[in-house]
């Protein structure tokens, strides 16, 4: 490749900035320039990673590019990917994805082989949290039968340190099923506070306090939803709960796998509920009242069927404060049936009370 082509675009782009004027710009050629230079950085980004597979040293990279050393070995990582992954080469090449999703996509296609294709069409479709998300998940679940549980346990760690406005900032690791209790309760207890002050702060504010309240002992702390369900395949139970084989399930929706170990131990101290599923049906419950039924509660937790990875937004696609939002509202009569509630979180289902309200569907129906 001439180098030449690289460095005429080099100069294009440097005459194009030294002529950019933004304050001039309406908001729509605004928004069409923007556009522009978010190709043109994808781009480029392909050139750095397709070039980077030839570095064993990230920290040159690092000093070329101005990142830090772990987005310069992430980088790295990627482009070794690509010499393999035709599809999310063509991708990147062209300027269709980013770097940060490709990077992504790498870290899952390198445990998941093929899993590039189905999260090629979620980058193009979803903002990059849900994107994120979901590769997590399939790099998770194929990493499920490597040794995942042992090398959860000897990742679990704690550390603090002091910010520059003598802030303590304490950072904890813990393993899926030691964590995700923890979380429950306090969000939980965060709700609690934040209904009773009215929501006059950011939640993020209500859950410090919350982990404090509950760190010194103290705080309710008690979650209307399961605090943690632990989605175990039938077959796994029969063989012992020594393996998950292809097609199985032992995992926390939401979250990711648990070795069938471990699940093991919280089954003899759990209660343990029949989930019966035909394909992608699950068994439908309905009851009018203003409570959801404990059996509605725990199948919306456990996600659709038949992959069963938790509660997501419908609207959005965010994992973190969801609450379960009455489709057809309380107020029209509308059922706690497991068809009638979908997950929101609470800005998009703040929106959607407000839409129904304007809508006058909050009005009970007529008799």
């Amino acid at each position: 490749m001439d180098v030449s082509l690289v460095e005429e675009a080099i100069e294009l782009l440097e005459k194009a900035n030294a002529g950019l004027e933004p304050e001039l710009l309406s908001g729509p050629a605004a928004r069409k320039l923007l556009d522009a230079y978010a190709r043109a950085q994808r781009l480029s980004a392909y050139g750095v990673t397709a070039l980077a597979r030839k570095l064993d040293d990230a920290s040159e990279l690092s000093r070329v590019t101005g990142t830090t050393i772990a987005r310069a070995k992430d980088t790295v990582a990627t482009g070794k990917v690509l010499g393999s992954a035709e599809e999310l080469n063509d991708a990147l090449q062209h300027g269709d994805i980013s770097l940060d999703q490709a990077a992504e996509i790498a870290k899952a296609e390198e445990s998941c082989p093929d899993a590039a294709r189905e999260l090629l069409a979620v980058a193009q479709d979803e903002p990059f949290h849900v994107l994120r998300d979901r590769a997590r998940k399939l790099k998770l679940e194929a990493e499920q039968h490597q040794g995942l549980a042992e090398r959860q346990l000897a990742a679990r760690s704690a550390r603090s340190y002091g910010d520059e406005l003598g802030m303590v900032n304490v950072h904890l690791t813990f393993e899926p099923h030691v964590g995700t209790p923890i979380v429950a309760r306090a969000e939980a207890e965060a709700a609690r506070r934040a209904r009773a002050a009215g929501r006059a702060e950011p939640f993020e504010r209500y859950l410090a306090d919350a982990y404090a309240t509950l760190l010194s002992g103290s705080g309710k702390g008690r979650a209307q939803r399961p605090e943690l369900v632990v989605l175990v395949s039938h077959e796994v139970a029969k063989r012992g709960w020594r393996d998950v084989r292809e097609g199985e399930l032992c995992k926390i929706p939401g979250v990711g796998p648990v070795s069938p170990q471990v699940a093991k131990t919280i089954a003899q101290d759990a209660f343990l509920n029949g989930v019966f599923y035909d394909g992608t049906d699950l068994r439908l419950l309905r009851r009018w009242s203003r409570s959801i039924p404990i059996e509605v509660a725990i199948a919306l937790e456990l996600g659709p069927p038949p992959s069963f990875d938790g509660v997501v937004c419908v609207d959005c696609g965010n994992r973190f404060r969801t609450e379960f939002d009455h489709v057809q509202p309380r107020a029209a009569l509308g059922p706690s049936s497991h068809e009638n509630l979908k997950p929101r979180c609470w800005r998009c289902h703040q929106t959607k009370t407000a839409r129904d309200r304007k809508t006058g569907k909050l009005k009970p129906p007529e008799p």
